[in-house]
């Protein structure tokens, strides 16, 4: 009997002790794995918050006198002789369109008119109702690395945000930046060989926005009326 007990005891020990051994070991990855996770770090914010730009229609930046609101005649003036060029008279003499829009191309060929717009190839203007309502100017070069420096020569003497705070175009930001305010918007694009696609584009938004408007009202009465 007393031999049966101490065998009894004997064993459940030593299933006791395999028992203890089997957790140990099977806890030890799992411990040693929780030690060498890494640490999440976390993410650090590298793009400058832009601050909106609200300037009116009278913060848009004049080009070498050029503006938006001007009328015809006023930008004929900025460009002495070209009253005398044929195809600046046919656009002039041209009538607007439904909306209200007409287009002048307008190039500096005089030696006075070139000194007023150095390095600039041509200009292109949108009037509507007779004003300037948006104008891009084209330049001959430089070649810019990136548009930013093209930015900054430009603002330096407006009142117009630093670069930092316009927006890259999503595909070719390192070409093309934009500025838009509350009423206008300003585009700047540096590209071609040798900077001859270099070109700096002002709009009048609450303008744009008439266009838009008057399309609309076209649209809505060239659709029939249900019965």
């Amino acid at each position: 009997m007393k031999s049966f007990l101490v065998f009894a005891l004997l064993s459940i020990g030593i299933s006791l002790a395999c028992s203890a051994s089997k957790s140990a070991s099977s806890q030890a990855p799992a411990n040693g794995n929780a030690q060498t996770q890494p640490t999440a770090q976390p993410a650090s914010v590298s793009q400058q918050e832009r601050e909106p730009c609200t300037l009116k229609l009278a913060g848009a930046p004049a080009i070498d006198g050029l503006r938006i609101g001007m009328t015809p005649d006023e930008v004929l003036a900025l460009f002495p002789g070209s009253k005398d060029d044929p195809e600046v008279r046919a656009d002039v003499s041209r009538a607007p369109d439904k909306f209200g829009r007409s287009t002048i191309v307008l190039k500096p060929i005089t030696d006075e008119a070139k000194a007023r717009f150095v390095g600039v190839s041509q200009v292109s203007l949108t009037l509507l109702d007779g004003h300037a309502s948006s104008f891009t100017v084209s330049y001959n070069g430089p070649a810019w690395p990136h548009v930013d420096q093209f930015v900054e020569k430009f603002v330096k003497g407006k009142n117009l945000p630093p670069v930092d705070q316009w927006e890259p175009d999503a595909s070719i930001g390192h070409q093309l930046k934009a500025l838009k305010c509350t009423d206008f918007e300003v585009r700047v694009f540096a590209g071609g060989p040798g900077g001859s696609l270099n070109y700096v584009g002002v709009k009048d938004l609450i303008a744009d926005q008439k266009v838009k408007d008057r399309r609309a009202k076209a649209r809505a009465a060239a659709t029939p009326t249900p019965k």
